[in-house]
């Protein structure tokens, strides 16, 4: 069985440690879990790697948040995946810092790479992760939030997070969605 994992984010320096690019954070810690290294390919940075009998094709989409859904159309199509063995990784502010809920469909929340994923696609009936982000920002500083850096204490954090979110990422790849949610979701 062949699995598209898409992290969002932006690509650039500047929004290499932004809570944003949470996405791109957990696709790369997985990849050097399965110790595989990122090729430039067409809308994207592409890895390959296997989890025993699941193939995995890791995306990190060049296209900027705002056209996720080019990339995760192309490279399904592609790669013949179907949509139930896509799983997109992505930041939330309407759950707490540290939150990690799998879902396997709703709504794009004001969310502007799943807005994108869901017209283009016509569905919004994929997994996602949610990575909880909070909402700890003043009224209309939501862009300044989500693209600035995480707090030394959340950033300290990280590392256990991340470790969790890849365990996520491959109980959905050997174990499927429900079992999955039913695991890891509380």
């Amino acid at each position: 069985m062949k699995y598209l994992i898409v992290g969002l984010g932006n690509i650039g320096y500047e929004y290499e440690k932004t809570r944003h690019n949470i996405g791109f954070r957990i696709i790369d810690t997985l990849a050097q879990e399965l110790g595989i290294s990122f090729e430039a390919k067409r809308y994207g940075a592409v890895a390959r790697g296997r989890i025993k009998n699941a193939e995995l094709v890791l995306l990190k989409p060049s296209t900027y948040m705002n056209l996720s859904g080019d990339a995760l159309r192309y490279w399904m199509s592609t790669e013949s995946i179907p949509l139930e063995r896509v799983l997109v990784l992505v930041d939330d502010i309407a759950i707490p810092f540290g939150s990690l809920r799998l879902k396997p469909k709703g709504s794009d929340a004001g969310h502007n790479g799943l807005k994108h994923i869901a017209q283009t696609l016509g569905s919004t009936a994929y997994a996602r992760l949610r990575f909880g982000l909070g909402s700890d920002y003043a009224r209309g500083r939501q862009i300044e939030f989500v693209l600035g850096a995480f707090e030394p204490e959340e950033e300290a954090q990280l590392p256990e997070l991340l470790e969790r979110s890849c365990q996520i990422v491959r109980s959905f790849c050997l174990s499927g969605l429900q079992r999955t949610m039913n695991q890891f979701n509380s």
